[in-house]
């Protein structure tokens, strides 16, 4: 979250459960089967346990999972169990009470690893989103990774972004992909390199012994690019295909202008076929129209 916070939208102008609801079902038609509810917080959104089950009964819907900060009630989790939920990417960049509370803004930790707890518990699939930061959260590498020797998760390093905070522009990073493979393998060089399926957005690796795995996803360098089958919706309804890319579609005012369940198809169908190659085409095409990213909390993080 930028320190500045963020200017939050009208309930008019993002997408109804309904809307959602609609959009999913024509996506399943199309062969979508996995979804993926993000934010910002999806927790904050009145009423969305309902919509969850809703999406899980869509035919073709087959995996539903869900990224959350984890500062919500331990009730959550039962519900999530109880719906059949396929994982939880929790975002989690460190095991410092205090780092977590320079880079959250919040003084949460604590419930943050109640939360964690719990759903390793509730035997729920259960992954660790952290995003590798120069400035905050280096000294926790190897502790996160070493998560995985107890504990049956996955934990992925993820390449910052240059729109993680809309501070960094086109600032280079040094922590890539590498280095923090290179980092880890320091301190445990027989680290296992495990198979990725074949859509897979990490490189995954396993520690000898270890219950769990870690992935490291170079959101940055995007090497993955080429076997990326990942589109998102915004809020607001606004097609993604890369998250690079400039701007988006707006299904919502397509779908409020009253466009039909065919309507909708064919424009999926002709946005999908205009995708960037990668996500440095994405890029190149959105510099020549802007020089600045949009905040990684307003588009999905």
């Amino acid at each position: 979250m930028p320190e500045e916070g963020l200017n939050f939208s009208k309930k008019s102008q993002i997408l109804s459960y309904e809307e959602m609801e609609r959009l999913i079902s024509i996506l399943a038609n199309l062969g979508v089967s996995k979804v993926r509810i993000t934010g910002g917080e999806p927790f904050v959104r009145k009423d969305l346990v309902p919509f969850m089950r809703a999406v899980t009964e869509i035919d073709g819907i087959n995996k539903l999972s869900i990224t959350t900060n984890g500062t919500g009630p331990l009730s959550q989790i039962n519900e999530l169990k109880h719906m059949g939920i396929h994982a939880v990417n929790l975002s989690l960049d460190c095991l410092d009470k205090d780092r977590f509370k320079a880079i959250t803004r919040r003084d949460e930790f604590d419930q943050v690893m109640r939360y964690y707890h719990a759903l390793l518990e509730a035997g729920i699939k259960t992954k660790i989103n952290a995003v590798v930061m120069q400035e905050h959260n280096l000294e926790d590498i190897l502790p996160m990774s070493e998560l995985t020797l107890k504990d049956n998760v996955s934990v992925r390093f993820i390449e910052e972004m240059p729109f993680n905070g809309g501070s960094k522009g086109y600032t280079p990073i040094e922590w890539n992909y590498k280095k923090i493979l290179n980092h880890i393998q320091s301190a445990h060089p027989n680290l296992i390199k495990l198979t990725d399926e074949q859509s897979s957005t990490s490189y995954n690796y396993q520690i000898s012994g270890a219950k769990g795995s870690i992935g490291i996803i170079p959101a940055y360098t995007r090497t993955i690019c080429g076997s990326c089958d990942r589109i998102r919706l915004t809020p607001k309804g606004e097609l993604k295909t890369c998250l690079y890319q400039n701007g988006g579609f707006s299904f919502r005012d397509f779908m409020r202008s009253g466009a039909s369940d065919r309507d909708i198809e064919n424009k999926f169908k002709e946005l999908f076929n205009q995708r960037a190659k990668d996500g440095f085409e994405a890029e190149k095409q959105k510099s020549s129209t802007s020089d600045s990213f949009e905040s990684m909390a307003t588009i999905g993080g």
